[in-house]
């Protein structure tokens, strides 16, 4: 979410309140444009992290509600390089997204965020990101500290789509266990004046502009 800590994962070095140092991406570029997104399904909190002693952010494109997020938009070899080095391996070469551009879904290993996610597409490039391979109604729900809490929150006031008290709404409904749909509470923040907020298009896994082999640039999106 945050661009400082993205940007480690493209020029490499060890991202604020990180474990271990990112070799960094094959082409260190910075993303072409970020915007904030609303994503079908919703966030959950289950495991534990070793660096905030608490539950870790999981998205299931399929559960109830909306999530909401930044998107960057990167080159294909850029994505494959952030995603292997979330996955804990070194940036080889390009991954093959056809599974998940067909099928919404590819498990590339059984680890916590080895698991390609293909939610929708925006401004006709497809969104991508990773996560667990589990649904949210498969794994027992854990608490994230207040600390990841704060990490989070600020990543999404750094993405400029909601105002504090929002996010704020936004994180304590995530945090119980609810899910996040228009009209909860929430407030319906326009962009940029008359501009709509960005939401993804759901896909139907048969768009032109998401085609296997498609050389669209995808963008990665950060919980």
């Amino acid at each position: 979410m945050h661009a400082a800590r993205l940007r480690h994962y493209l020029t490499g070095g060890r991202p604020p309140g990180g474990m271990r140092t990112c070799p960094g991406c094959r082409d260190p570029r910075p993303p072409a444009r970020s915007v904030p997104v609303v994503l079908p399904g919703v966030m959950y909190f289950a495991l534990e992290s070793l660096n905030w002693t608490g539950g870790v952010a999981f998205y299931d494109p399929d559960g109830p509600g909306e999530v909401w997020g930044r998107a960057h938009l990167v080159t294909r070899g850029q994505f494959s390089d952030i995603a292997a080095q979330e996955m804990n391996r070194a940036p080889a070469g390009d991954l093959d997204l056809s599974e998940a551009l067909d099928r919404g879904r590819a498990r590339l290993g059984p680890g916590r965020y080895e698991t390609l996610v293909h939610p929708g597409t925006l401004e006709g490039l497809p969104l991508l990101t990773f996560t667990a391979p589990w649904r949210v109604d498969e794994v027992p729900r854990t608490q994230p500290t207040d600390a990841y809490l704060a990490h989070l929150w600020s990543g999404l006031r750094e993405a400029g789509g909601w105002d504090d008290e929002e996010i704020t709404d936004y994180l304590d409904r995530c945090r119980a266990g609810l899910p996040v749909h228009s009209g909860t509470g929430l407030r319906r923040r326009r962009l940029r004046g008359s501009a709509p907020w960005p939401r993804a298009l759901e896909p139907d896994h048969r768009d032109p502009g998401t085609a296997p082999g498609n050389s669209a640039q995808p963008r990665v999106h950060g919980l």
